[in-house]
């Protein structure tokens, strides 16, 4: 049985000549970026309206004397009187910068530390794993609230739960929340006790950690300070440098629990006066927006630059496996 092909064109080529563009496809296209700017009009006028042209009218109003009653457009231009006097001759300024510094440099260290020593722990396959990671979780889950402020607050008082324990073993406590010595500490302990978003964090990450690698550290004879010295913390450093940004800004952030500590007062003894803190005095209590506005002008710059410091030297230990740039 012959099989028979039907016969065609072989060798022969024909010139692909251009399609011509399609009427209406210019009308489609501008079309479906209109569309996509409607959809996009939400957030952008959310930006506009909540952060863009405050931000900008804010920063007009730091080089006046602004009070909050005068209308806009009877505010005195004063030029860089709020920034002169905030640099030269405001003390409460600058005590306000060293609180949050002692804050941010104590609490922040501490949380993170804390945060990757539970995530260790807790990246095991044993029963219950679940439960402790939610337990754990549980109280960034409530963040900065005011709720929360009052119960820590009321913990570590004169009459508190903290000293209620310690009586069972014959301590005598203090007035930890009222005392200039250790009003600052109380916050800080707040602040680490609210590891969980980090720890959770930490624990996608040692998800990442290859077993071969221990394994091979293991046969060439490395204990377990060993592995976690030269194993983890090396294939943790990207998490670790983005736990380290993201927990410094709020660590300078700090507000709520100052507040409510110290009834929106910065005490006792301006011991709690955080740079927030001491900026919402400014503009909400004193009625001195304009120098308010220069206040948080500072502290975004002061921020910005605290980021650019840590994306400049990240690259002396940030160890970044393929795929991850």
């Amino acid at each position: 049985m012959a099989l028979t092909t039907a016969p065609g064109r072989t060798g022969s080529t024909r010139s692909a000549r251009p399609h011509a563009p399609r009427r209406g496809a210019g009308r489609n296209r501008h079309g479906e970026g209109l569309a996509g700017y409607v959809f996009l009009s939400p957030w952008l006028i959310g930006l506009m309206g909540v952060t863009a042209i405050p931000m900008l009218l804010s920063l007009y109003l730091s080089f006046t004397n602004y009070d909050i009653l005068t209308p806009l457009s009877e505010v005195e231009w004063v030029g860089l009187a709020n920034y002169e006097r905030m640099f030269t001759a405001d003390p409460s300024y600058w005590h306000a910068v060293q609180v949050t510094l002692t804050f941010a440099l104590v609490a922040v260290p501490l949380k993170l530390a804390a945060a990757l020593g539970v995530a260790l722990l807790l990246n095991r396959a044993w029963r219950g794993v679940g439960l402790f990671r939610g337990l754990f979780y549980l109280p960034s889950l409530l963040g900065g609230s005011v709720a929360l402020a009052i119960v820590w607050v009321n913990m570590f008082n004169r009459d508190g739960a903290f000293n209620s324990f310690l009586a069972i073993f014959g301590i005598e406590g203090l007035p930890w929340v009222n005392d200039p010595e250790w009003a600052l500490e109380t916050l800080m302990l707040l602040a680490i006790w609210q590891f969980g978003a980090p720890m959770v964090i930490f624990l996608a990450g040692l998800k990442q950690v290859p077993g071969e690698l221990y394994e091979a550290a293991s046969v060439d004879g490395a204990n377990r300070f060993r592995q976690f010295w030269h194993v983890t913390l090396p294939m943790l450093s990207p998490v670790i440098f983005f736990n380290l940004v993201l927990e410094t800004i709020n660590g300078f952030q700090g507000f709520t629990a100052a507040f409510v500590l110290s009834n929106g007062t910065g005490g006792p003894v301006d011991s709690t006066l955080m740079y927030t803190l001491q900026l919402y005095i400014a503009g909400f209590t004193d009625l001195e927006m304009g120098y308010a506005s220069a206040m948080a002008w500072v502290f975004l710059i002061a921020i910005a630059l605290i980021t650019t410091i840590f994306f400049s030297t990240g690259r002396f230990w940030v160890h970044y496996s393929d795929g991850e740039r």
